[in-house]
């Protein structure tokens, strides 16, 4: 039992360490869902939306022809 400070002090800063990491990323999670709808607001569409398909294909360089 004399390293019971120890081990208490490990677990109790990894908890914390943990807890920190998990309100970081809650707290990014809610700014970038917040930055997509105000980009959404002023009318940028996801190109993963279907409704924001375009019919043009990219190039690639190996479909361009000299």
């Amino acid at each position: 039992m004399p390293h019971f400070g120890f081990i208490l002090a490990s677990y109790l800063s990894s908890i914390a360490i943990m807890a920190a990491i998990a309100l970081w990323l809650f707290l990014d999670n809610r700014k970038q869902k917040g930055a997509l709808r105000a980009l959404e607001a002023r009318g940028v569409r996801r190109r993963s939306d279907p409704a924001s398909k375009r019919s043009v294909t990219p190039h690639t360089a190996a479909q361009v022809t000299e």
